[in-house]
């Protein structure tokens, strides 16, 4: 019975020590959480921005030769992987290199330590991924996709729903898309459509760069304290349990003690 009782007693030592740190990294997760959402809603703004001039552009007949709008069978995909730093994020990596597994032949670009660890890259934080690293990575994959050295680039990434939702997908960046919708504007460009465009791409994939890095951070953060809520909880219900089974024991224990000095002192 003693054994029993020093047995539940370290149980609780231990999964009591778990619940401390489950809080600890859910109270980070909850302080970055604001600068990570302010981040990813002007990251979305800058986004929307460049993909409407880009509309402007590639619904204009010049840009219909642009390189960055031929369509291809799209055999040499590329894809940058967005994923996190740290574990214990819940399903949130998990979900990430699940939809990179359903492409076996294309190349994979890791962002975020945990993705670089998977494609065997050095690492690179998605936390501190700045806007001129994705400004450099723009242009090497657009200098490389003129030469025509892979068909077609993504992103996958994490779409930040809410607090509590985040779906991991794919996000196409080129070739460009026509947008036949896009409304014919009075904007003059000079020297000319095809010539802007072949500068905007550019200002483009960097902008979908940074807003799927922050976006996906952003996601991170709020898996992460979720994951780590759930934990606690769980710890705390274990805890209460544990607890329940030690006083039972311990009260089986002190019963059993008086029973033997009962029946030691009527003999």
């Amino acid at each position: 019975m003693g054994a029993d009782i020093k047995k539940i007693r370290n149980r609780i030592k231990s999964v009591n020590s778990t619940l401390h740190l489950t809080k600890a990294m859910g109270l980070v997760a909850s302080s970055k959480i604001r600068r990570a959402t302010d981040a990813m809603m002007k990251s979305r703004a800058y986004e929307a921005t460049v993909k409407n001039i880009t509309n402007l552009l590639t619904s204009s007949p010049e840009c219909a030769k642009s390189p960055f709008m031929q369509k291809s069978e799209k055999k040499k995909i590329k894809f940058i992987v967005v994923a996190g730093d740290r574990g214990m994020a819940g399903g949130y990596n998990a979900n990430v290199f699940r939809c990179a597994a359903e492409y076996k032949n294309a190349e994979f670009i890791p962002i975020g330590n945990r993705a670089c660890d998977r494609y065997g890259f050095d690492k690179i934080s998605s936390e501190r991924f700045s806007s001129n690293d994705a400004a450099e990575l723009a242009k090497e994959l657009c200098d490389k996709f003129k030469k025509g050295e892979f068909d077609a680039l993504g992103i996958i990434c994490t779409r930040y729903v809410s607090m509590l939702t985040q779906e991991a997908y794919i996000k196409w960046v080129l070739p460009l898309e026509r947008n036949e919708k896009a409304e014919q504007s009075s904007v003059i460009f000079e020297p000319s459509e095809a010539e802007i465009l072949e500068y905007a791409v550019r200002e483009y994939v960097a902008g979908l760069i940074v807003s799927a890095v922050r976006e996906s951070f952003a996601s991170e953060v709020a898996a992460r304290r979720n994951a780590m809520d759930s934990a606690g909880k769980n710890a705390q219900t274990m805890i209460d349990d544990l607890t329940l089974s030690y006083n039972r024991a311990r009260q089986g224990a002190i019963t059993q003690e008086i029973t033997e000095i009962v029946a030691g002192s009527g003999m």
